[in-house]
């Protein structure tokens, strides 16, 4: 038996439906209160929450009702997403900046206690110094509400290896971290025993997905469309996650499914398959 429970967090793509980062709309057809109730009798123990989702739900609902369908269905553990342009000097960051604030607000609100974000995202170059001055920044707004900062280092970013993540956020402000995704790192050409390279307090949340080592297109439309259930692709999941146990956490596990497949299956459906074959890659790990 592990030495803490494994508690994972239905990351918000997962149990969205028909849906997609970049879909004309990213709101689920699915209605707050069924995806949280899903996610409860799968035995999910929290939920991502995207932008324009969220925010479509607290006008719809109120936030007082949101709140409470989180609390209703046992989701301690809530993220909110997706930051980009943080960085940056143009009107962009004046857009990044608002939907920044909305976010943090939201988190305080519903009690989320991460943001996620991207560096650089479809950038090539990656201006260290500027990225960290920002990301320090970034990390103090979030210290208000008491929000840890995840960069996810994505393949298709300027800052898209764990050395460069690392470059950017390492020794900068506590709540300051990386987002470790089973995903991003094989996408990225990295192994995942490189995962040792990261102290455990940089650590600030663990996505566990699976993949075929196969492209299908290029990588952003893999990403987006073609992630699999963990022990359904190709990846060494299992060894993915003792790396992450390696390191010392002990954090709840995100599982981010961005599957055309897994987008038309029926919400309890997607839930519970999600759920039980994640869980099935800890069994026989040194914890």
């Amino acid at each position: 038996m592990p030495s803490h429970p494994i508690e994972l967090i239905a990351s918000y793509w997962t149990i969205a439906g028909d849906t997609y980062p970049g879909a004309p709309s990213e709101i689920s057809p699915f209605s707050l209160q069924a995806r949280a109730q899903a996610a409860a009798k799968a035995g999910w123990k929290g939920m991502g929450l995207v932008y324009e989702d969220i925010l479509h739900n607290i006008e719809k609902l109120g936030i007082n009702t949101v709140r409470q369908i989180f609390q209703d269905n046992g989701m301690r553990h809530l993220e909110v997403e997706f930051l980009v342009d943080w960085h940056l000097t143009c009107e962009r960051r004046t857009a990044s900046d608002r939907v920044r604030q909305q976010l943090l607000e939201v988190a305080d609100a519903v009690g989320a206690t991460r943001l996620k974000c991207a560096a650089g995202l479809f950038e090539t170059d990656l201006d260290v110094g500027v990225m960290r001055d920002a990301f320090g920044v970034l990390c103090d707004e979030a210290a208000k509400y008491k929000v840890d900062v995840a960069i996810e280092f994505l393949p298709f970013s300027s800052c898209n290896t764990i050395d460069k993540a690392l470059a950017v956020a390492q020794g900068l402000r506590a709540n300051g971290g990386l987002m470790v995704d089973s995903w991003h790192i094989a996408r990225g050409g990295m192994a995942f025993s490189e995962i040792a390279k990261i102290p455990a307090e940089l650590i600030k949340g663990v996505e566990i997905d699976d993949a075929n080592l196969a492209l299908v297109g290029d990588v952003f439309n893999d990403s987006t469309h073609h992630r699999k259930c963990c022990g359904e692709g190709e990846l060494d999941i299992p060894g993915f996650a003792q790396a992450i146990l390696d390191t010392g956490y002990t954090g709840p596990w995100g599982v981010e499914l961005i599957s055309a497949e897994l987008r038309k299956l029926p919400l309890e459906v997607v839930a519970k398959r999600a759920f039980d074959s994640t869980m099935a890659q800890f069994e026989g790990l040194r914890f």
